[in-house]
């Protein structure tokens, strides 16, 4: 792939044929400007393609410190920026420059395809490259406007780029994927591997292709449910009536890592030593009770003691934990491991202390640290904990002065960490799995649109899917039949729509006396769904299940769920402290929930403005609202 990667690289910098390379360095030219035109289609797909895996500064960037955080995909790290509603502009400058690159790119990739056909200089397969450069131009064009909004539909056309509003942005994808898939033909053959080579996703299966466009057009119908429910209904309907879409793990969209400093490595990158990528208290209170598995049944023998009762809350620390936050576990540390979990969360997280497990991320000296003090507001120490063996999630937001007190939060070894399984490139970057496509059917019938199967049928094949990837499928039938309900009140079995108790009691004792005592815990109420009053409706069920699915590679989507439906719960950041940037949210209102108090969007970057600014005020203009982070984008107004 390293060798693809150089050869298309060195083609297009020795001809010069992309102004793009040309302006690297430049930042106040606008990227989406015209560019040239020549060499082979399938290298200008290639480059697109491989680009978009984020080479390792960009993917700390976007992916990382922006769509992670965005989606509750792992912990806020860095400072917590985006949970608190900040902006830092290279971050966005370095994506929106890279991406108009891979857009331009694929846009160059159909120039040339169609300059050849004009010629009559196109080989059999190049009406199909035509046609796969477009389905992928469609991906790249919906994660930029998923991203900043507003974009332009007619770039690198020799003129400065006119932005259009996101409903044009988003009609123009659906019509795009619904003609290149139509358009791609299955009895093309291929000449060997010379062409297929140049296909890091697909090698040119052109059926696999087109069960991508499909499956791509459910999920960006899909995305109008909320604002524009006939055109979503419409487009749905007619994509899901090709009955050809991503269903399996071979149909899976995905591409291959490496180990190196280059695109083609991780997003979640060993070599980040700083970075722990902790669990989010999100993903954790879903996971937490849910679907009946007994941690004792997914561990081995050395783990046993550690774990507590089904009704054990934890250790209370009133002092050194963030309380102003909706969190249901606000105050409390889990001083063991869970009775039930779902059990895609050992996979996808390590154990503190457990380092000697081949994919613990030992790979910078806090991360195997389980030790750490609790001290008073004064800095005395008022109690060394021993996180060996627990599980615990900080949630985002400014926790003010009770951050310093609490050692055991924000030290990496004492907290679940993302698995070395996904950081060391030995894997593939998901971009469309097979679960997401059932989801989507479930979601649709569910809605009573015209679907191939049930909604039923497709929610728990979603999850059989995930349970095949993740390796767990041995628990599938107890998991599809369990009526326990998760910290946030939602279970997993489509029978079981009971709402969960208004409160339970649990058992839990003070961090620093030992006192026993009991609690009556609540289920977080979900203002942006329902008012609040559904907890475990099949709608909430099948996007939890969705969520669950979709990480650690699509936080991107889980983030684009929430926004469009604000499911599943995501508890708000805590204020312990005034955060500047979401200046809505504060210390007599986080209890309840409002779109204000997360992010809704990335920001342009400046250098927008300096190279286009008629561009920049039409993109302002078609958002509908101020160029900040909390403006929520068209379909996302829920």
């Amino acid at each position: 792939m390293k060798t693809i990667l150089k050869k298309s690289c060195l083609i297009a910098s020795a001809t010069l044929m992309l102004t793009s390379c040309k302006k690297m360095t430049d930042i106040n030219n606008d990227p989406f400007a015209a560019n040239g035109d020549q060499v082979q289609t399938e290298y200008f797909i290639n480059n697109s393609i491989i680009g978009a895996q984020q080479d390792p500064g960009l993917s700390e960037r976007m992916f990382i410190l922006y769509w992670v955080p965005g989606g509750r995909g792992l912990q806020d790290e860095d400072g917590e920026t985006f949970s608190q509603g900040g902006f830092v502009d290279d971050w966005a400058s370095e994506y929106y420059r890279q991406s108009s690159q891979w857009q331009n790119n694929a846009n160059t990739a159909i120039q040339i395809g169609n300059d050849q056909i004009a010629k009559g200089t196109s080989k059999p397969y190049t009406k199909n490259l035509i046609q796969v450069a477009r389905i992928w131009r469609a991906y790249l064009m919906s994660e930029f406007s998923d991203t900043f909004g507003p974009m332009p539909t007619d770039a690198f056309q020799g003129k400065n780029p006119e932005f259009k509003d996101v409903k044009t942005v988003y009609y123009f994808l659906l019509d795009e994927l619904k003609d290149a898939g139509s358009k791609l033909d299955l009895t093309v053959t291929n000449p060997g591997t010379t062409v297929t080579n140049e296909d890091p996703a697909y090698k040119y299966d052109y059926a696999k292709w087109r069960k991508y466009a499909n499956s791509m057009r459910m999920r960006l119908a899909m995305r109008l449910s909320e604002v524009d429910p006939s055109k979503a209904k419409t487009e749905f309907e007619a994509a899901a009536a090709t009955n050809d879409f991503i269903t399996t793990a071979d149909d899976m969209f995905s591409v291959v890592e490496s180990h190196g400093w280059d695109p083609l490595a991780s997003v979640f990158r060993k070599e980040s030593s700083w970075m722990g990528l902790p669990i989010s208290a999100t993903y954790n209170n879903l996971a937490v009770g849910l679907g009946s598995i007994k941690s004792a049944d997914q561990l081995s023998a050395g783990f046993q003691s550690a774990i507590k009762p089904a009704n054990w809350m934890g250790q209370r620390f009133t002092d050194q934990f963030a309380t102003k936050t909706n969190d249901p576990m606000a105050g409390y540390w889990f001083n063991g491991l869970p009775f039930t979990i779902d059990p895609r969360a050992y996979k996808i997280y390590s154990i503190p202390g457990d380092i000697t497990n081949v994919n613990y991320p030992a790979i910078g000296g806090s991360f195997t640290t389980s030790q750490a003090n609790m001290k008073n507001a004064s800095g005395t120490v008022v109690k060394v904990i021993n996180a060996k063996y627990t599980w615990n999630a900080k949630a985002d937001g400014n926790w003010g002065a009770k951050s310093a007190m609490n050692q055991p939060i924000t030290t990496n070894g004492c907290k679940p960490l993302l698995s070395l399984t996904y950081r060391n490139g030995n894997n593939k970057r998901v971009f469309f799995g097979p679960w997401e496509t059932y989801f989507l059917l479930a979601e649709a019938a569910e809605r009573g649109w015209t679907t191939p199967v049930a909604a039923q049928t497709a929610y728990e094949t979603g999850i059989a899917k995930s349970f095949e990837y993740f390796g767990t499928s041995g628990n599938l039938g107890a998991y599809l039949a369990s009526t326990d309900y998760n910290r946030d009140g939602t279970s997993v079995s489509w029978s079981h729509t009971a709402e969960p108790p208004a409160k339970r009691t649990m058992n839990y004792e003070d961090g620093l006396t030992g006192v026993a005592g009991t609690v009556d815990a609540i289920y977080p109420k979900n203002d942006l769904y329902k008012a609040g009053a559904v907890k475990n409706d099949h709608l909430t069920k099948i996007i939890t299940q969705k969520f669950l699915a979709q990480l650690p590679w699509l936080p991107l989507e889980t983030w684009n769920d929430h926004r469009r439906l604000g499911l599943p719960f995501f508890e708000n950041p805590a204020v312990e402290d005034i955060m500047p940037d979401l200046p809505a949210l504060n210390s007599g209102n986080y209890t309840t929930g409002n779109i204000k108090f997360l992010p809704q969007r990335v920001k342009y970057p400046s250098n927008l403005k300096n190279a286009n600014v008629d561009g920049y005020n039409k993109a302002v203009t078609a958002l509908g609202g101020d160029d900040a982070v909390v403006t929520p984008l068209w379909w996302a107004k829920h």
